[in-house]
């Protein structure tokens, strides 16, 4: 018995979150001049600049103009510090009031919510990786579950159908978010604005007979229009597809009250 509880210890996913301890070792021979939260704060700002796949300690190091083992004072594992950084960048989503319980509509405060998980994917294109490898239950992102939950309850959808209903929607918000950041990337390797890629790809495929159809379609359905503007095309979309995941969630809990 205990040689499988040993196993069993050694399967569970390692997170900073679950070492019981705080992500910080007080030493008295701990660096000067360096803390965590400014850890945290260069790793952000050095992943916004250069992505994930260029992320190291030796790099963030240098932009702190310390040696990498200064910063194991302060976390264990580089993995330790990425869980860190996207909780602190949970820290940036907007929640609603406590105080509007009371009056504001949980529609409204619902996609308050959607949109503010929105910006901060695309204002930190790397995270999305991220939330799909890490627990991310830091206190920043326990407080935005939080939040949903208490808008949710006030929804009148009931306890069985609040999980699923904030996966569709937040799941949703996650893939648009995350195609988008992706497409933006490609872009900026091209040296292209995305209005400037889109252009370039109508123009290349307008004159093709095999498409067509697929262009008289698109130009029905507001696509694949020369001046068109991809980035208010792509926000009009993502409003109006909110807008219908919302409704649903609307229109099943009206359904299940009847």
């Amino acid at each position: 018995m205990a040689a499988a509880t040993n196993e069993r210890a050694e399967q569970r996913p390692h997170s900073v979150w679950l070492t019981g301890r705080p992500p910080l070792r007080r030493k008295a021979e701990q660096p000067a001049g360096l803390g965590l939260d400014k850890i945290v704060e260069a790793t952000v700002r050095l992943l916004d600049a250069e992505g994930l796949a260029k992320f190291s300690m030796r790099r963030l190091a240098a932009e702190l103009g310390v040696t990498a083992m200064s910063l194991y004072w302060y976390v264990d594992t580089k993995d330790d510090l990425l869980e860190l950084a996207v909780d602190a960048v949970a820290g940036e989503l907007a929640l609603p009031d406590d105080a509007d319980d009371d009056t504001a509509d949980w529609r409204d405060q619902l996609r308050g919510l959607a949109t503010t998980y929105r910006d901060v994917l695309l204002r930190h294109p790397w995270a999305p990786r991220l939330l799909g490898e890490v627990l991310n239950i830091g206190p920043h992102s326990m407080a935005f579950s939080s939040a949903t939950l208490r808008v949710m309850a006030r929804s009148g959808l009931g306890p069985d159908g609040t999980s699923g209903a904030l996966a569709s929607l937040f799941h949703f918000v996650y893939g648009f978010a995350t195609i988008r950041s992706l497409h933006e990337a490609r872009c900026r390797a091209a040296g292209l604005s995305i209005d400037d890629y889109f252009a370039h790809v109508i123009a290349a495929i307008s004159d093709r007979p095999d498409f067509t159809e697929t262009m008289e379609l698109s130009a029905r359905a507001g696509y694949a229009m020369p001046d068109a503007s991809a980035l208010d095309m792509l926000d009009r979309d993502f409003a109006f597809a909110l807008d219908l995941q919302i409704a649903g969630i609307d229109a099943l809990r009206a359904g299940r009250a009847d």
